[in-house]
């Protein structure tokens, strides 16, 4: 990758990394409002916008380098996995499988909220998605900090 192509890659990356820490921000918001239907629903819905863009994260990294899922009834899982394997020669991972873990996490819960109209949201189990959050909110910069540093070296 050319010194130009780094540098668009890591603004695009920087962006998005500010559209997810404003996800965030709206999550620490909505946390509060949990035992209130209202704000139940409007949390699980900032958590599925917080895979969303995550996902967009994955898609940039993709773009710039492999772009290519074949089998697209897995595609989002396959993306997902994508980012924390080491592709020599090509790219090192973005993702720890610490990280990763907790982003399934959320990916499962997103597939749920967009598939499920005629079910009520589970408080319990929204609260185990919240916390994969925060433990993802804890994470994963480290992870595209190491990401960027490495593709900087090479």
């Amino acid at each position: 990758m050319d010194e130009k192509q780094l540098s668009i890659l890591c603004s695009e990356i920087e962006y998005q990394i500010e559209i997810i820490e404003a996800v965030f921000d709206k999550i620490s918001d909505r946390k509060q409002y949990i035992n209130d239907v209202r704000g139940l629903e409007s949390l699980a819905y900032q958590l599925h916008n917080l895979y969303s863009a995550f996902e967009d994260l994955f898609l940039i990294i993709a773009k710039h380098f492999e772009n290519t899922i074949e089998d697209e009834s897995r595609y989002h899982i396959e993306l997902l996995q994508r980012m924390s394997i080491d592709i020599e020669g090509v790219r090192p991972p973005l993702l720890k499988r610490e990280t990763m873990n907790w982003l399934d996490e959320l990916r499962a819960f997103r597939h749920v909220f967009r598939h499920a109209y005629s079910y009520e949201i589970d408080k319990k189990k929204l609260q185990i998605v919240l916390e994969a959050a925060e433990n993802l909110s804890e994470c994963y910069k480290d992870d595209v900090a190491n990401f960027l540093k490495r593709l900087k070296e090479e």
